[in-house]
């Protein structure tokens, strides 16, 4: 079973860590060195139902908050592979290990509505059981009880949202989802946010196969 609560609190600090990623790297669409791992879904009792581009750039060093629980552990790259980069982090003793990339292209409607950086993580913590863990920050509060969706191809995924995190909605879809991402070419994320904005967000899924490969290895 899935234990969620000690990562409830990491969405705020994430959205400030995106906001710290210097403008050069906002620009290449490469995510800067995360500090800290990315959020696993929140604990049942909500609405439960069941977060680096490998290229020639090297993660930007930038100070950033840390969350609850990382210490003074901070995230070790393990690979850059096309849009998804590889990282390794061991909070009190515990492996974390992510791919994480940044979407290619974004719109809003309204358009050129103001959003804090938006990632995507696909995550493993073997002290909890969790493998290969899907969750988007979205850049934005999400509207309260709304659903995200996920589209991979001819393929759509519910996502569950709070605050302004998504996770699967369907747990045992999960394994479907990542097996449509390493087929596919991209992953449209799609969301609405507290104040009625419509995003979507497309992920290129070149390297994602590579850097889940990798991040298996680091965690078994």
């Amino acid at each position: 079973m899935r234990v969620y609560c000690r990562w409830r609190l990491l969405f705020p600090l994430l959205a400030a860590a995106a906001m710290a990623v210097p403008a050069a790297a906002q620009q290449s669409g490469q995510p800067a060195s995360p500090a800290a791992s990315p959020p696993a879904k929140p604990a049942a009792g909500a609405k439960s139902a069941a977060a680096a581009k490998p290229a020639a750039a090297k993660p930007a060093a930038a100070a950033t908050p840390k969350p609850p629980g990382i210490g003074g552990a901070e995230p070790k790259l393990l690979g850059q592979y096309g849009e998804w980069g590889a990282y390794a982090a061991s909070p009190g003793g515990k492996k974390v290990c992510f791919a994480i990339a940044k979407p290619t292209s974004s719109s809003t409607v309204p358009p050129s509505r103001p959003r804090n950086p938006t990632y995507m993580f696909i995550s493993t913590r073997p002290a909890d059981k969790v493998s290969n863990e899907v969750s988007i920050v979205i850049g934005y509060p999400f509207k309260p009880s709304s659903d995200a969706s996920a589209d991979v191809g001819s393929s759509n995924f519910a996502l569950y949202t709070q605050q302004d995190g998504a996770w699967i909605k369907n747990a045992s879809e999960e394994t479907q989802l990542i097996d449509a991402m390493k087929a596919g070419q991209t992953a449209v994320i799609k969301g609405v946010s507290v104040k009625g904005t419509q995003s979507s967000d497309t992920y290129s899924l070149k390297g994602l196969t590579q850097a889940l490969d990798r991040t298996g290895q680091e965690c078994k």
